[in-house]
Protein backbone atom coordinates (compact mmCIF):
# COMPACT_ATOMS: atom_id res chain seq x y z
CA UNK A 1 0.00 0.00 0.00
CA UNK A 2 1.40 3.89 -1.05
CA UNK A 3 2.06 5.89 1.70
CA UNK A 4 -0.59 8.54 0.59
CA UNK A 5 -3.12 5.23 0.31
CA UNK A 6 -2.22 4.20 4.22
CA UNK A 7 -2.94 8.36 5.48
CA UNK A 8 -6.16 8.46 3.40
CA UNK A 9 -7.26 5.06 5.23
CA UNK A 10 -5.77 6.14 8.58
CA UNK A 11 -8.15 9.48 8.22
CA UNK A 12 -4.87 11.80 7.71
CA UNK A 13 -4.73 14.96 5.77
CA UNK A 14 -1.58 16.65 5.73
CA UNK A 15 -1.50 20.46 6.19
CA UNK A 16 0.54 22.40 2.91
CA UNK A 17 4.20 22.80 3.75
CA UNK A 18 4.40 25.81 5.65
CA UNK A 19 6.46 28.57 4.68
CA UNK A 20 10.01 29.37 6.64
CA UNK A 21 9.51 32.59 8.72
CA UNK A 22 13.14 33.82 8.29
CA UNK A 23 16.26 33.94 6.39
CA UNK A 24 15.93 29.89 5.50
CA UNK A 25 15.14 27.52 3.21
CA UNK A 26 12.30 24.57 4.44
CA UNK A 27 14.45 21.87 3.37
CA UNK A 28 17.45 21.18 1.66
CA UNK A 29 17.80 18.30 -0.52
CA UNK A 30 21.18 16.32 -1.37
CA UNK A 31 21.52 13.14 -2.76
CA UNK A 32 18.69 10.99 -1.26
CA UNK A 33 18.67 12.56 1.93
CA UNK A 34 15.83 15.16 2.89
CA UNK A 35 16.79 17.92 5.61
CA UNK A 36 13.72 19.18 7.01
CA UNK A 37 14.23 22.57 9.28
CA UNK A 38 12.48 22.76 12.54
CA UNK A 39 8.90 22.43 12.11
CA UNK A 40 6.90 24.07 15.07
CA UNK A 41 3.91 22.87 16.80
CA UNK A 42 0.10 24.27 14.79
CA UNK A 43 -2.75 23.13 14.61
CA UNK A 44 -6.47 23.86 12.90
CA UNK A 45 -6.51 26.64 15.54
CA UNK A 46 -3.17 28.08 14.83
CA UNK A 47 0.19 27.96 17.22
CA UNK A 48 0.21 25.54 19.73
CA UNK A 49 1.32 27.08 22.90
CA UNK A 50 2.35 26.14 26.10
CA UNK A 51 5.36 25.42 28.64
CA UNK A 52 5.65 22.09 29.62
CA UNK A 53 6.00 21.34 33.49
CA UNK A 54 4.24 24.47 34.09
CA UNK A 55 0.68 25.09 31.61
CA UNK A 56 0.85 21.69 29.42
CA UNK A 57 0.60 17.97 30.62
CA UNK A 58 2.30 15.35 28.61
CA UNK A 59 -0.92 14.68 26.57
CA UNK A 60 -0.96 17.69 25.16
CA UNK A 61 3.03 17.82 24.42
CA UNK A 62 2.28 14.63 23.12
CA UNK A 63 -0.26 16.11 20.31
CA UNK A 64 1.60 19.16 19.87
CA UNK A 65 4.72 17.03 18.54
CA UNK A 66 1.89 15.02 16.43
CA UNK A 67 1.21 18.26 14.95
CA UNK A 68 5.19 18.70 14.15
CA UNK A 69 5.36 15.19 12.72
CA UNK A 70 2.36 16.19 10.06
CA UNK A 71 4.05 19.65 8.87
CA UNK A 72 7.08 17.38 8.45
CA UNK A 73 5.75 14.60 6.15
CA UNK A 74 4.38 18.31 4.27
CA UNK A 75 7.40 19.34 3.92
CA UNK A 76 8.58 15.50 3.06
CA UNK A 77 6.01 15.87 0.14
CA UNK A 78 7.38 19.51 -0.82
CA UNK A 79 10.97 18.27 -1.50
CA UNK A 80 9.43 15.63 -3.56
CA UNK A 81 7.18 17.82 -5.81
CA UNK A 82 4.32 16.69 -4.28
CA UNK A 83 4.94 12.69 -4.69
CA UNK A 84 5.33 11.37 -0.85
CA UNK A 85 5.32 7.66 -1.91
CA UNK A 86 9.29 8.86 -2.41
CA UNK A 87 9.73 8.74 0.83
CA UNK A 88 11.75 5.80 1.83
CA UNK A 89 12.17 5.90 5.60
CA UNK A 90 12.49 8.53 8.85
CA UNK A 91 15.86 8.77 9.55
CA UNK A 92 16.39 10.73 12.54
CA UNK A 93 14.09 13.54 14.54
CA UNK A 94 15.77 15.87 16.99
CA UNK A 95 12.72 17.43 19.32
CA UNK A 96 13.25 20.71 20.85
CA UNK A 97 10.46 20.90 24.10
CA UNK A 98 9.38 23.79 25.98
CA UNK A 99 9.44 23.15 29.09
CA UNK A 100 9.99 24.20 32.53
CA UNK A 101 14.40 23.01 34.09
CA UNK A 102 12.75 20.30 36.46
CA UNK A 103 10.29 18.71 33.45
CA UNK A 104 12.11 15.09 32.81
CA UNK A 105 9.48 13.21 30.34
CA UNK A 106 10.91 15.38 26.93
CA UNK A 107 10.79 11.45 25.65
CA UNK A 108 6.96 10.99 26.05
CA UNK A 109 6.32 14.39 24.82
CA UNK A 110 8.42 13.53 21.35
CA UNK A 111 6.61 10.39 21.43
CA UNK A 112 3.64 12.17 19.92
CA UNK A 113 5.79 12.79 16.62
CA UNK A 114 7.29 9.52 16.90
CA UNK A 115 4.26 7.22 17.16
CA UNK A 116 2.49 8.67 14.46
CA UNK A 117 5.73 8.50 11.70
CA UNK A 118 5.37 4.77 13.09
CA UNK A 119 1.57 4.59 12.91
CA UNK A 120 1.60 6.48 9.08
CA UNK A 121 4.74 4.18 7.80
CA UNK A 122 5.43 1.22 9.95
CA UNK A 123 8.89 0.00 10.45
CA UNK A 124 9.70 3.07 7.86
CA UNK A 125 8.49 5.10 10.09
CA UNK A 126 11.49 3.80 12.67
CA UNK A 127 14.01 6.29 13.19
CA UNK A 128 17.30 7.43 15.60
CA UNK A 129 15.98 10.45 17.92
CA UNK A 130 17.21 12.77 20.09
CA UNK A 131 14.66 14.47 22.94
CA UNK A 132 15.84 17.79 24.73
CA UNK A 133 14.53 20.77 26.39
CA UNK A 134 14.60 24.28 25.47
CA UNK A 135 14.15 27.57 27.80
CA UNK A 136 11.71 28.89 25.32
CA UNK A 137 11.14 28.30 21.51
CA UNK A 138 9.96 31.02 18.68
CA UNK A 139 6.33 32.38 19.08
CA UNK A 140 6.07 30.45 22.59
CA UNK A 141 5.56 27.01 20.86
CA UNK A 142 5.48 24.20 22.92
CA UNK A 143 7.35 21.98 20.51
CA UNK A 144 9.63 22.20 17.40
CA UNK A 145 11.12 18.99 15.57
CA UNK A 146 13.36 19.04 12.66
CA UNK A 147 13.91 16.10 10.36
CA UNK A 148 16.16 13.54 8.45
CA UNK A 149 14.55 11.10 5.83
CA UNK A 150 15.63 9.19 2.81
CA UNK A 151 13.94 9.32 -0.39
CA UNK A 152 13.53 7.61 -3.78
Amino acid sequence: MSLTARLADLGITLPDAPAPAANYVPFVVTGNTVYVSGQISNGPDGLITGRLGADMDVDAGAAAARSCALSLLAQVRAACDGDLDRLKRVVKLTGFVNSTADFTDQPKVINGASDFMVEALGDAGRHARSAVSAASLPLGVAVEIEGTFEIE
